[in-house]
């Protein structure tokens, strides 16, 4: 039996404490909270609600909620929604037993939140303006958005294995402020955009 995640968990998800659920030896998935049966697309709703949970191995009392969220990405690309792009899998893949893998992961969870905070408030903008135009260069700010994602993954190039110049890498410190330029040359566009949906309204 699948659960669906009402509406208000958006809000009170960060308020609530993680759900617990339990992943036993035939591969189903109990939610205790809600006393049923539920499946990988019911937590991957939870996590597009904002809900927080925790898996937890039945028998082992293990904790493999990382193994499990992987395994939600997996079914997402594998059903048409292709999101990671291929060189990115590679570059990824590449880190695996190298130096930088203690790096990278730290390094991707700040770059997506800086990314999620700049979708938000172009989201937001657009409902604001909705009602009168969509204010000029919002498409572009996607566009760029998109490609500082792609420019933070690159910026770890230079330490792959086998790269004629891994003896002499860029310094991380500009690499870092390079991008936190682009983050800020967006925030900047988004405030120009906001502002001319305001002139016409």
């Amino acid at each position: 039996m699948s659960q669906s995640v009402p509406a208000d968990e958006t809000t009170k998800g960060a308020e609530q404490p993680p759900v617990v659920v339990k992943k036993y030896a035939n591969r189903r998935l109990y939610n205790t909270e809600s006393s049923s049966y539920i499946t990988l697309d019911s937590l991957a709703e939870m996590v597009r609600l904002g809900r927080d949970f925790v898996v937890y191995d039945a028998k082992t009392g293990e904790d493999i909620t990382r193994s499990v969220l992987t395994q939600i990405i997996v079914e997402e690309e594998s059903k048409g929604r292709a999101m990671l792009p291929t060189g990115f899998l590679r570059q990824l893949i590449g880190f695996y037993g190298n130096s930088m893998q203690a790096v990278v992961p730290k390094y991707l969870e700040q770059a997506m939140g800086a990314f999620a905070v700049q979708q938000d408030q172009m989201r937001r903008t657009v409902q604001q303006t909705m009602g009168t135009f969509i204010p000029p260069g919002l498409e572009e700010i996607g566009r760029q958005n998109m490609a500082m994602m792609e420019r933070a993954m690159s910026l770890f190039t230079p330490f792959l294995p086998g790269d004629a110049d891994a003896a002499k890498p860029p310094s991380a410190e500009d690499e870092v402020a390079a991008l936190k330029r682009e983050v800020e040359l967006l925030r900047e566009q988004l405030a120009a955009a906001r502002a001319a949906g305001r002139k016409g309204e």
